[in-house]
Protein backbone atom coordinates (compact mmCIF):
# COMPACT_ATOMS: atom_id res chain seq x y z
CA UNK A 1 0.00 0.00 0.00
CA UNK A 2 1.18 3.55 -0.76
CA UNK A 3 0.51 5.05 2.69
CA UNK A 4 0.75 2.94 5.84
CA UNK A 5 -2.28 2.78 8.10
CA UNK A 6 -0.69 4.62 11.03
CA UNK A 7 0.34 7.49 8.76
CA UNK A 8 -3.19 7.77 7.39
CA UNK A 9 -4.64 7.80 10.92
CA UNK A 10 -2.17 10.40 12.18
CA UNK A 11 -2.74 12.73 9.23
CA UNK A 12 -6.50 12.30 9.50
CA UNK A 13 -6.40 13.20 13.21
CA UNK A 14 -4.27 16.23 12.40
CA UNK A 15 -6.71 17.48 9.75
CA UNK A 16 -9.71 17.00 12.04
CA UNK A 17 -7.91 18.86 14.84
CA UNK A 18 -7.16 21.82 12.58
CA UNK A 19 -10.80 21.98 11.55
CA UNK A 20 -12.02 21.80 15.15
CA UNK A 21 -9.63 24.60 16.10
CA UNK A 22 -11.14 26.71 13.32
CA UNK A 23 -7.84 27.28 11.55
CA UNK A 24 -8.31 28.56 8.01
CA UNK A 25 -4.68 28.14 6.98
CA UNK A 26 -2.35 25.45 8.26
CA UNK A 27 0.52 23.34 6.88
CA UNK A 28 0.25 19.70 5.90
CA UNK A 29 3.71 19.10 4.41
CA UNK A 30 6.84 21.06 5.29
CA UNK A 31 9.19 21.33 2.32
CA UNK A 32 12.48 21.32 4.22
CA UNK A 33 15.41 22.23 1.97
CA UNK A 34 18.62 21.70 3.98
CA UNK A 35 20.77 22.69 1.00
CA UNK A 36 20.49 23.71 -2.67
CA UNK A 37 23.58 21.88 -3.96
CA UNK A 38 23.05 19.05 -6.39
CA UNK A 39 25.09 16.53 -8.35
CA UNK A 40 22.82 16.90 -11.39
CA UNK A 41 21.52 19.84 -13.43
CA UNK A 42 18.08 18.68 -14.59
CA UNK A 43 16.66 20.66 -17.50
CA UNK A 44 13.31 21.37 -15.80
CA UNK A 45 14.68 22.27 -12.37
CA UNK A 46 14.46 25.79 -10.99
CA UNK A 47 15.89 25.09 -7.55
CA UNK A 48 19.67 25.06 -7.95
CA UNK A 49 20.25 28.39 -9.73
CA UNK A 50 21.74 30.24 -6.78
CA UNK A 51 25.07 32.05 -6.24
CA UNK A 52 27.97 29.84 -5.20
CA UNK A 53 27.98 31.28 -1.68
CA UNK A 54 24.36 30.12 -1.24
CA UNK A 55 25.03 26.70 -2.75
CA UNK A 56 27.80 26.15 -0.20
CA UNK A 57 25.46 26.65 2.75
CA UNK A 58 23.68 23.94 4.76
CA UNK A 59 20.96 24.09 7.36
CA UNK A 60 22.17 22.64 10.65
CA UNK A 61 20.18 19.81 12.24
CA UNK A 62 19.14 22.25 14.97
CA UNK A 63 17.79 24.70 12.37
CA UNK A 64 15.85 21.88 10.72
CA UNK A 65 14.32 20.76 14.01
CA UNK A 66 13.39 24.32 14.94
CA UNK A 67 11.61 24.82 11.61
CA UNK A 68 9.75 21.54 12.02
CA UNK A 69 8.60 22.46 15.52
CA UNK A 70 7.64 25.98 14.44
CA UNK A 71 5.63 24.76 11.47
CA UNK A 72 3.99 21.73 13.08
CA UNK A 73 3.20 19.85 9.85
CA UNK A 74 2.93 16.05 10.29
CA UNK A 75 4.78 15.35 7.03
CA UNK A 76 8.26 16.58 6.12
CA UNK A 77 9.50 16.38 2.55
CA UNK A 78 13.26 16.88 2.18
CA UNK A 79 13.97 18.03 -1.38
CA UNK A 80 16.97 19.96 -2.65
CA UNK A 81 19.39 20.05 -4.27
CA UNK A 82 20.41 16.55 -3.36
CA UNK A 83 19.83 15.96 0.37
CA UNK A 84 22.29 13.06 0.50
CA UNK A 85 25.09 15.59 -0.12
CA UNK A 86 24.38 17.07 3.31
CA UNK A 87 27.07 15.89 5.75
CA UNK A 88 24.54 15.57 8.61
CA UNK A 89 21.54 14.22 6.72
CA UNK A 90 21.37 11.05 8.82
CA UNK A 91 21.29 13.13 12.02
CA UNK A 92 18.49 15.27 10.56
CA UNK A 93 16.44 12.21 9.59
CA UNK A 94 17.01 10.55 12.96
CA UNK A 95 15.83 13.67 14.77
CA UNK A 96 12.69 13.89 12.65
CA UNK A 97 11.89 10.24 13.28
CA UNK A 98 12.20 10.85 17.03
CA UNK A 99 9.63 13.64 16.56
CA UNK A 100 7.37 11.13 14.76
CA UNK A 101 7.30 13.08 11.52
CA UNK A 102 6.58 11.24 8.28
CA UNK A 103 9.63 11.91 6.12
CA UNK A 104 9.98 11.76 2.34
CA UNK A 105 13.68 12.08 1.60
CA UNK A 106 13.92 13.07 -2.06
CA UNK A 107 16.94 11.87 -4.01
CA UNK A 108 18.05 11.38 -7.60
CA UNK A 109 19.44 8.01 -6.53
CA UNK A 110 23.08 8.58 -7.43
CA UNK A 111 24.24 8.45 -3.80
CA UNK A 112 21.44 6.36 -2.35
CA UNK A 113 22.92 2.87 -2.40
CA UNK A 114 26.20 3.92 -0.79
CA UNK A 115 24.28 5.98 1.80
CA UNK A 116 21.91 3.27 3.02
CA UNK A 117 24.12 2.28 5.95
CA UNK A 118 23.62 5.78 7.38
CA UNK A 119 19.92 5.08 7.97
CA UNK A 120 17.68 2.51 9.61
CA UNK A 121 14.38 1.34 8.13
CA UNK A 122 11.43 3.04 9.79
CA UNK A 123 7.71 3.45 9.04
CA UNK A 124 8.42 7.19 9.34
CA UNK A 125 11.05 7.24 6.56
CA UNK A 126 10.44 6.90 2.83
CA UNK A 127 13.09 7.46 0.20
CA UNK A 128 11.47 9.30 -2.73
CA UNK A 129 13.54 8.55 -5.82
CA UNK A 130 13.31 10.87 -8.80
CA UNK A 131 12.50 8.95 -12.00
CA UNK A 132 10.80 10.76 -14.88
CA UNK A 133 10.33 7.75 -17.14
CA UNK A 134 12.16 4.86 -18.75
CA UNK A 135 15.91 4.93 -19.34
CA UNK A 136 16.24 7.11 -22.44
CA UNK A 137 13.64 9.71 -21.40
CA UNK A 138 14.81 9.97 -17.80
CA UNK A 139 18.47 10.34 -18.72
CA UNK A 140 17.45 13.05 -21.19
CA UNK A 141 15.48 14.90 -18.49
CA UNK A 142 18.42 14.85 -16.05
CA UNK A 143 20.94 15.54 -18.82
CA UNK A 144 23.22 12.62 -17.97
CA UNK A 145 23.42 9.05 -19.24
CA UNK A 146 23.38 6.20 -16.77
CA UNK A 147 21.35 7.91 -14.05
CA UNK A 148 18.27 5.74 -14.62
CA UNK A 149 20.20 2.50 -14.16
CA UNK A 150 21.94 3.78 -11.03
CA UNK A 151 18.65 4.93 -9.50
CA UNK A 152 16.89 1.63 -10.25
CA UNK A 153 19.77 -0.34 -8.73
CA UNK A 154 19.56 1.87 -5.63
CA UNK A 155 15.81 1.27 -5.33
CA UNK A 156 16.36 -2.48 -5.41
CA UNK A 157 19.14 -2.21 -2.81
CA UNK A 158 16.99 -0.07 -0.51
CA UNK A 159 14.03 -2.43 -0.76
CA UNK A 160 16.31 -5.40 -0.05
CA UNK A 161 17.38 -3.71 3.20
CA UNK A 162 13.78 -3.15 4.27
CA UNK A 163 13.38 0.56 3.50
CA UNK A 164 10.21 2.19 2.23
CA UNK A 165 10.80 3.57 -1.27
CA UNK A 166 8.52 5.68 -3.44
CA UNK A 167 9.18 7.27 -6.81
CA UNK A 168 8.64 10.88 -7.83
CA UNK A 169 7.87 11.58 -11.49
CA UNK A 170 7.51 14.97 -13.15
CA UNK A 171 5.61 14.85 -16.43
CA UNK A 172 6.46 17.32 -19.18
CA UNK A 173 5.06 18.14 -22.59
CA UNK A 174 6.49 15.73 -25.14
CA UNK A 175 6.45 12.60 -23.00
CA UNK A 176 5.24 9.46 -24.77
CA UNK A 177 1.96 8.20 -23.30
CA UNK A 178 2.56 4.51 -23.98
CA UNK A 179 6.11 4.71 -22.63
CA UNK A 180 4.84 6.39 -19.46
CA UNK A 181 2.30 3.61 -18.97
CA UNK A 182 5.06 1.07 -19.55
CA UNK A 183 7.13 2.95 -16.98
CA UNK A 184 4.39 2.63 -14.35
CA UNK A 185 4.22 -1.11 -15.07
CA UNK A 186 7.99 -1.31 -14.62
CA UNK A 187 7.85 0.48 -11.26
CA UNK A 188 5.33 -2.07 -10.05
CA UNK A 189 7.90 -4.82 -10.67
CA UNK A 190 10.33 -3.05 -8.33
CA UNK A 191 7.92 -3.42 -5.42
CA UNK A 192 7.97 0.28 -4.57
CA UNK A 193 5.75 1.71 -1.85
CA UNK A 194 3.95 4.13 -4.11
CA UNK A 195 4.41 6.37 -7.12
CA UNK A 196 4.05 10.15 -7.06
CA UNK A 197 3.30 12.03 -10.28
CA UNK A 198 2.93 15.71 -11.03
CA UNK A 199 3.08 18.09 -13.98
CA UNK A 200 6.19 20.23 -14.06
CA UNK A 201 6.11 23.86 -12.95
CA UNK A 202 7.52 26.52 -15.28
CA UNK A 203 10.28 27.82 -13.03
CA UNK A 204 11.60 31.10 -14.40
CA UNK A 205 15.16 29.87 -13.83
CA UNK A 206 14.78 26.42 -15.41
CA UNK A 207 17.14 25.87 -18.37
CA UNK A 208 14.37 24.31 -20.51
CA UNK A 209 11.34 26.60 -20.88
CA UNK A 210 9.79 24.79 -23.84
CA UNK A 211 8.24 21.67 -22.29
CA UNK A 212 6.06 22.91 -19.43
CA UNK A 213 2.35 22.19 -19.71
CA UNK A 214 -0.59 24.58 -19.72
CA UNK A 215 -3.68 23.66 -17.71
CA UNK A 216 -5.76 22.11 -20.47
CA UNK A 217 -2.70 20.31 -21.84
CA UNK A 218 -2.09 18.86 -18.39
CA UNK A 219 -5.63 17.56 -18.08
CA UNK A 220 -5.63 16.02 -21.55
CA UNK A 221 -2.22 14.38 -21.10
CA UNK A 222 -2.93 12.97 -17.64
CA UNK A 223 -6.36 11.79 -18.76
CA UNK A 224 -4.70 9.80 -21.54
CA UNK A 225 -1.84 8.47 -19.42
CA UNK A 226 -4.15 7.39 -16.59
CA UNK A 227 -6.88 5.82 -18.74
CA UNK A 228 -5.82 2.23 -17.90
CA UNK A 229 -5.95 3.18 -14.21
CA UNK A 230 -9.24 5.09 -14.24
CA UNK A 231 -10.96 2.32 -16.23
CA UNK A 232 -9.75 -0.36 -13.82
CA UNK A 233 -7.44 -2.13 -16.27
CA UNK A 234 -4.39 -1.24 -14.19
CA UNK A 235 -4.02 -0.97 -10.43
CA UNK A 236 -0.92 1.20 -10.24
CA UNK A 237 0.14 1.97 -6.67
CA UNK A 238 0.00 5.77 -6.56
CA UNK A 239 1.07 7.57 -3.39
CA UNK A 240 -1.69 10.14 -3.86
CA UNK A 241 -5.12 10.88 -2.58
CA UNK A 242 -7.35 9.69 -5.48
CA UNK A 243 -9.07 13.09 -5.42
CA UNK A 244 -5.80 14.70 -6.52
CA UNK A 245 -5.69 12.33 -9.49
CA UNK A 246 -9.28 13.37 -10.27
CA UNK A 247 -8.03 16.95 -10.26
CA UNK A 248 -5.20 16.15 -12.69
CA UNK A 249 -7.58 14.65 -15.24
CA UNK A 250 -10.13 17.46 -14.93
CA UNK A 251 -12.84 15.73 -12.90
CA UNK A 252 -12.21 18.01 -9.91
CA UNK A 253 -11.54 21.74 -9.94
CA UNK A 254 -9.58 22.84 -6.90
CA UNK A 255 -8.03 26.07 -5.73
CA UNK A 256 -4.41 26.10 -4.61
CA UNK A 257 -3.57 26.06 -0.91
CA UNK A 258 0.00 27.39 -1.00
CA UNK A 259 0.27 27.55 2.79
CA UNK A 260 -0.32 23.78 2.87
CA UNK A 261 3.25 23.05 1.75
CA UNK A 262 5.47 25.84 3.08
CA UNK A 263 9.15 25.87 2.17
CA UNK A 264 12.06 26.47 4.56
CA UNK A 265 15.69 26.72 3.45
CA UNK A 266 18.99 28.41 4.26
CA UNK A 267 17.30 31.63 3.10
CA UNK A 268 14.32 31.37 5.44
CA UNK A 269 10.58 30.80 4.87
CA UNK A 270 9.97 31.25 1.15
CA UNK A 271 7.12 33.51 0.03
CA UNK A 272 4.52 32.51 -1.03
CA UNK A 273 5.17 28.82 -1.75
CA UNK A 274 7.67 26.16 -2.73
CA UNK A 275 7.40 27.06 -6.44
CA UNK A 276 7.39 30.85 -6.44
CA UNK A 277 10.23 32.85 -4.94
CA UNK A 278 9.14 36.37 -4.04
CA UNK A 279 11.13 36.86 -0.88
CA UNK A 280 11.62 35.30 2.52
CA UNK A 281 10.35 35.65 6.07
CA UNK A 282 12.23 34.80 9.23
CA UNK A 283 9.33 32.96 10.88
CA UNK A 284 6.51 30.73 9.72
CA UNK A 285 3.94 32.92 11.45
CA UNK A 286 5.18 35.91 9.46
CA UNK A 287 4.68 33.90 6.28
CA UNK A 288 1.09 33.16 7.25
CA UNK A 289 0.24 36.65 8.50
CA UNK A 290 2.10 38.93 6.09
CA UNK A 291 1.59 37.16 2.76
CA UNK A 292 -1.32 38.54 0.72
CA UNK A 293 -2.74 35.15 -0.22
CA UNK A 294 -5.41 36.74 -2.43
CA UNK A 295 -2.64 37.44 -4.96
CA UNK A 296 -1.95 33.74 -5.55
CA UNK A 297 -3.77 30.75 -6.94
CA UNK A 298 -5.66 30.44 -10.21
CA UNK A 299 -8.64 32.48 -8.98
CA UNK A 300 -6.31 35.44 -8.41
CA UNK A 301 -5.49 35.70 -12.11
CA UNK A 302 -1.78 35.71 -11.28
CA UNK A 303 -0.11 34.59 -14.54
CA UNK A 304 2.45 32.60 -12.53
CA UNK A 305 -0.37 30.53 -11.03
CA UNK A 306 -2.85 30.13 -13.88
CA UNK A 307 -1.40 26.90 -15.32
CA UNK A 308 0.02 25.41 -12.12
CA UNK A 309 -1.36 22.01 -11.12
CA UNK A 310 1.63 20.81 -9.10
CA UNK A 311 1.03 18.46 -6.17
CA UNK A 312 2.54 20.72 -3.48
CA UNK A 313 -0.21 23.29 -4.10
CA UNK A 314 -3.16 20.98 -4.65
CA UNK A 315 -2.55 17.84 -2.58
CA UNK A 316 -3.40 19.77 0.62
CA UNK A 317 -6.65 20.91 -1.01
CA UNK A 318 -7.47 17.33 -1.96
CA UNK A 319 -6.63 16.17 1.57
CA UNK A 320 -9.15 18.58 3.04
CA UNK A 321 -11.76 17.56 0.48
CA UNK A 322 -11.12 13.93 1.45
CA UNK A 323 -12.43 14.70 4.94
CA UNK A 324 -15.90 15.33 3.52
CA UNK A 325 -18.16 12.37 4.43
CA UNK A 326 -18.92 11.62 0.77
CA UNK A 327 -15.20 11.29 -0.02
CA UNK A 328 -13.81 9.40 2.98
CA UNK A 329 -14.42 5.89 1.66
CA UNK A 330 -12.78 6.61 -1.67
CA UNK A 331 -9.78 8.25 -0.06
CA UNK A 332 -9.13 5.12 2.00
CA UNK A 333 -8.09 3.35 -1.21
CA UNK A 334 -4.73 5.06 -0.74
CA UNK A 335 -4.27 2.79 2.29
CA UNK A 336 -6.21 -0.36 1.48
CA UNK A 337 -6.12 -0.35 -2.33
CA UNK A 338 -8.98 -0.23 -4.76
Amino acid sequence: MAINLQQAIDIGKYLVTQRLLGRKRFPLVLMLEPLFRCNLACTGCGKIQHPVEILKQNLTPEQCFAAVEECGAPVVSIPGGEPLLHPQISEIVEGLIKRKKYIYLCTNGLLLEKSLDKFKPSPYLTFSVHLDGMREWHDQCVDRKGVFDTAVQAIRAAKAKGFRVATNTTIFEGCNVEEMQEFFDFLETLGTDGMMISPGYSYEWAPDQDHFLQKEQTRALFREILTPYTTGKKNWNFNHNPLFLDFLIGEKDYECTPWGSPSYSVLGWQKPCYLLNEGYYQTFQELLDKTDWSQYGRASGNPKCVDCMVHCGYEPTAAMDAMQPKNIARSLTTVFGR
